[in-house]
C-alpha cells in the first residue's frame, strides 16, 4: 500500500479508501468482515461509511456490521481511520418527526451518539457532512462540531457533495472562530464525470482538503461493462445501463474498452489509476461487494499510466476545463 497525508492534516491514509455501502444490502455480515480483514491485510487503513447505509428500514445496519467487526478485537479499531457521515433522515418513515435529518446542532449531536453506539467505538476520526444544508447557518454547524471535538467524540470534520463555494464558506467561517475547518471532500469524480475539476477540486486544494472521489467507476460504467456483457457476464444495471442506452455514451465506452484491450489493461484498474494520478486526489473510494473486487482495486496502485495513454484517455473523456474559462472567456 502507498500512503499519503489527508489534505493539510498530519493524518496518514492509504491511497485507496474502503467504501462500505454494500455491507448489508449486497454483502452479508460474514463476508463484509472478510472484506475488511482483507483490506487491512492489504494496508488499507481508511474505512468510509454513513449513518444511512443499510437504507430503507435498515438504515444504520452498515455501521452495526463495522461495529461487530471492531468487536472482534486484535487492534482492528486502532488500525482504522474511521469516517462516517450525517445528514440523511434516520427515522423509519421519512420526515415522520422533525429534527432527525440535516445539520442542525441537535441532529448532529443525536447522530454522533447513535453512530458511536452502532460502531461500538468512543470516537469517529472523520465526521462528514453528507450534503449541504441550506437551512442551517454554518456557524451553528461549527459550534456543534467544535463541541464534539472538545469532547473527544470526533477528531476532524469533512464534507461530501459540497460545491466549491460551500467549501470556501465553511472554512472561512471556521477560520473566523479559530476552528480547524473541513479537512476532506468526498465528491463524484471519475474519467467520465469530471465537473469537479472546475471548482470543487481547486477549492479543496486551496483550503487544504484531501479529495476523496466516490464512484470511481461511475456505477460500473468504466469497469469493462460492454466486454463483460459480450462474454456473457454480469449485465449492466442501474446507472450504467441507463447511460449505455445513450448511443453517444456507448460509443465512448466502447472506444475506452477497445483502447485498453489493445494494451492488455483492465478498464476498472485504469480508471482507478487515472484518479490516483490526478492533482489533489488523496484516495478514491472503492466499494467492493467481494474480496475479488477488492483485490482488483489494489492492483491499480501498481499501474503507471504513460503520457501516450493519458493523452488517449483525454481524447475519449475530455475534461470541462478550469473555471471560469469552461463557461466564459
Amino acid at each position: 500500500m502507498k500512503y499519503t497525508q489527508l489534505g493539510r492534516t498530519g493524518l496518514t491514509v492509504g491511497r485507496l479508501v474502503l467504501g462500505t455501502m454494500n455491507f448489508g444490502p449486497h454483502t452479508t455480515e460474514a463476508d463484509s468482515h472478510t472484506v475488511m480483514d482483507t483490506a487491512l491485510d492489504a494496508g488499507i487503513n481508511f474505512f468510509d461509511t454513513a449513518n444511512v447505509y443499510g437504507w430503507g428500514e435498515n438504515k444504520g445496519d452498515t455501521e452495526k456490521i463495522i461495529g461487530s467487526w471492531f468487536a472482534k478485537g486484535d487492534g482492528r479499531r486502532d488500525k482504522v481511520v474511521l469516517g462516517t457521515k450525517v445528514y440523511g433522515d434516520m427515522t423509519a418513515n421519512k420526515s415522520a418527526w422533525p429534527n432527525h435529518d440535516r445539520l442542525s446542532a441537535l441532529n448532529i449531536r443525536r447522530s454522533v451518539e447513535a453512530s458511536l453506539k452502532r460502531l461500538g467505538t468512543d470516537h469517529i476520526d472523520i465526521y462528514q457532512f453528507h450534503h449541504i444544508d441550506r437551512r442551517t447557518p454554518v456557524e451553528e454547524i461549527w459550534q456543534a462540531v467544535d463541541t464534539l471535538i472538545a469532547q473527544g467524540k470526533i477528531l476532524y470534520a469533512g464534507s461530501s457533495n459540497f460545491p466549491g463555494w460551500k467549501i470556501a464558506q465553511a472554512n472561512e467561517a471556521a477560520r473566523r472562530t479559530g476552528g480547524y475547518g473541513l479537512v476532506s471532500e468526498q465528491c463524484l469524480y471519475n474519467l467520465f464525470e469530471r465537473r469537479a475539476e472546475m471548482e470543487v477540486i481547486p477549492a479543496a486544494r486551496e483550503y487544504g482538503l484531501g479529495v476523496i472521489p466516490w464512484s470511481p467507476l461511475h456505477g460500473g460504467l468504466l469497469g469493462g461493462v460492454i466486454r463483460k456483457e459480450a462474454q456473457g457476464g454480469r449485465r449492466a444495471a442501474g446507472m450504467a445501463a441507463e447511460r449505455l442506452a445513450d448511443a453517444a455514451v456507448r460509443e465512448r465506452i466502447q472506444a475506452y474498452e477497445d483502447l485498453l484491450e489493445g494494451q492488455g489493461l483492465a478498464p476498472g484498474e485504469v480508471a482507478l489509476a487515472w484518479l490516483l494520478s490526478r492533482p489533489g486526489v488523496t484516495a478514491p473510494i472503492v466499494g467492493p461487494r467481494t474480496v475479488e473486487q477488492l483485490t482488483g482495486a489494489v492492483r491499480a496502485l501498481e499501474l503507471e499510466l504513460d503520457e501516450e495513454l493519458l493523452a488517449a484517455l483525454e481524447e475519449i473523456f475530455p475534461g470541462p476545463g478550469p473555471s471560469p474559462e469552461a463557461f466564459a472567456w
